[in-house]
């Protein structure tokens, strides 16, 4: 039978590796968890952040975060532990400026 998990065991075992988030609307966002609470607010250094062009909507704009972040909980749709970020060959990877 397979071990159970609860979901902020998951997060928890990811604290100090890369994750990669994608939240409501658009944004994506991948950088290294250090720390979170009962609600899912996320600490996260060596954030980048992926948005959509807002001239063209076929590229994304690629932006490095210099600080510490806190994203809220309530943002976030999906996270990936591990994850490295969208796939080279995508639109917010390859078409990043």
């Amino acid at each position: 039978m397979a071990t159970r998990i609860l979901p902020l065991e998951l997060i928890d075992k990811a604290i100090g590796s890369k994750i990669w988030i994608l939240m409501r609307g658009s944004k994506e966002v991948v950088g290294t968890l250090r720390g979170f609470d009962d609600y899912v607010n996320l600490v996260l250094d060596d954030a980048v952040e992926y948005t959509p062009d807002p001239n063209d909507n076929s590229k994304f704009i690629k932006k490095e975060l210099e600080t510490e972040i806190l994203l809220n909980g309530n943002q976030i749709a999906i996270l990936v532990p591990g994850g490295n970020g969208p796939p080279e060959d995508s639109l917010a990877a390859g078409g990043a400026s």
